[in-house]
């Protein structure tokens, strides 16, 4: 027989933020201030290291590929929640839908593999110091961001072509500001077994596993630290791995009260402040936590604004 999507739903709509109509434009000016702070930090992000060669290191490697996946992750949702603001039609097509659910399933899954991959190269750096650039090498480096790239697409792709599958009859409103993926398995008037087996697999591959890995390099860097206990060791060690460690923290404590604990969540609003966490104040967050808690960027913006205040004169 031939199989088809047996939609008949030619668009969803987004219900949006939960707030009052006398809110929307202090809310508005809120989200757009936070969404081009992102912009603008990531990009700076990206500048810096592109420009000034004592940032091309496997570590700022890494960060520049994460300050792009946090412009597009947020470029993704933040935009249509902001236009849905200040307009009347705040619906969205079916394909734009399920373009947006795929990109928005990639950069995170992306962000997630990128995260891993700065961990082991701060795992390398305090563990085996004398062997870091022999083990940490150009080669190895492009492969792990390769390698991020083509699962996140793996990942991103088996969750669209599952769900394109499904028959979504007559239910389009989303109760979120964007098209989330556990919000439109719950209008679906089909068979949804499959679509889950594979997010909560899926889930443990991209999520958990990665989360595993990050724990036992920081366990492994504390192991170090202990047996070395000095207070310049220290101190260095806090350097290297603090601004990696906030970054982890807010990324994954966010993400983790949203997919992997879906039975505590089951307050909507709740669903939605969570998720501006990882999409928005996250992205927002993660230039500010570099730039300020590290010595070698606050030195690359530093020469920076020295350059332009030399070629404004």
């Amino acid at each position: 027989m031939r199989r088809e999507n047996q939609s008949s739903v030619s668009e969803f709509l987004l219900l949006g933020l939960p707030i009052q109509p006398e809110q929307q434009d202090v809310i508005f000016a809120l989200f757009l201030a936070m969404y081009l702070t992102t912009l603008l930090g990531n990009l700076l992000i990206i500048l810096l290291i592109r420009l000034d060669s004592h940032l091309h290191t496997p570590m700022y490697f890494f960060l520049s590929h994460l300050a792009l996946t946090d412009i597009s992750f947020s470029s993704v949702t933040v935009p249509k929640m902001l236009v849905n603001m200040k307009t009347s039609h705040k619906s969205i097509a079916f394909a734009g839908c399920i373009s947006q659910m795929y990109f928005f399933i990639f950069f995170t899954d992306l962000d997630s593999f990128l995260i891993t991959s700065m961990a082991y190269d701060r795992y390398v750096a305090v563990c085996h110091p004398l062997h870091y650039t022999a083990i940490m090498r150009e080669e190895l480096c492009t492969s792990l961001v390769a390698l991020s790239w083509v699962l996140s697409w793996a990942s991103s792709l088996s969750h669209t072509l599952l769900l394109t599958r499904l028959s979504f009859c007559a239910a389009n409103t989303i109760p979120h500001f964007f098209c989330d993926l556990a919000a439109l398995l719950k209008l679906a008037c089909s068979d949804i077994f499959l679509n889950e087996l594979v997010m909560f697999t899926v889930g443990v591959v991209v999520i958990t596993l990665p989360f595993v890995c990050i724990l036992v390099s920081y366990g492994y860097i504390g192991t170090t630290i202990l047996r070395a206990p000095s207070t310049k060791g220290l101190c260095k060690a806090l350097s290297t791995c603090g601004s990696h460690l906030s970054v982890v923290s807010l990324y994954y404590g966010a993400i983790f009260g949203q997919y992997l604990f879906p039975t505590f969540s089951n307050s909507v609003n709740k669903d939605i402040i969570v998720a501006i966490m990882y999409t928005v104040v996250t992205p927002m967050l993660n230039p500010f936590i570099y730039s300020l808690r590290n010595r070698d960027m606050k030195a690359a913006l530093g020469k920076l604004f020295s350059r332009a205040t030399f070629f404004s004169q």
